[in-house]
């Protein structure tokens, strides 16, 4: 699957969305998350990237097409660019409230 604005990867959302300015790189070792239940990871299994961070916010920037793994879900295709990415939740309508969504 390849993304084009917006795709899910289990509990990973991205969203493409331009780097901040202020962003900081920081060294994820290819890693988008870990999976709490499983200990499986979301991880860039090939091309080139960058991570940032701004404001309690992740952003990834694909600077050669990227694979983006995980052994419970799809491959996806990410090409080149920015995307915003961190993890979905849920909303409990019966409790009125939400919670994160773990693989």
């Amino acid at each position: 699957m390849r993304v084009e604005n917006r795709a899910y990867h289990g509990d990973v959302l991205l969203v493409r969305r331009e780097v901040p300015a202020e962003a900081e790189k920081f060294d994820a070792q290819n890693v988008l998350a870990y999976g709490e239940v499983t200990g499986h990871a979301h991880r860039i299994a090939s091309g080139s990237v960058e991570f940032f961070k701004w404001q309690a916010k992740t952003y990834l920037r694909v600077l050669k097409e990227a694979e983006l793994r995980h052994e419970e879900h799809k491959t996806i295709i990410l090409p080149p660019g920015d995307y915003e990415y961190g993890n979905t939740s849920e909303y409990d309508y019966d409790l009125e409230e939400s919670k994160r969504v773990a693989d």
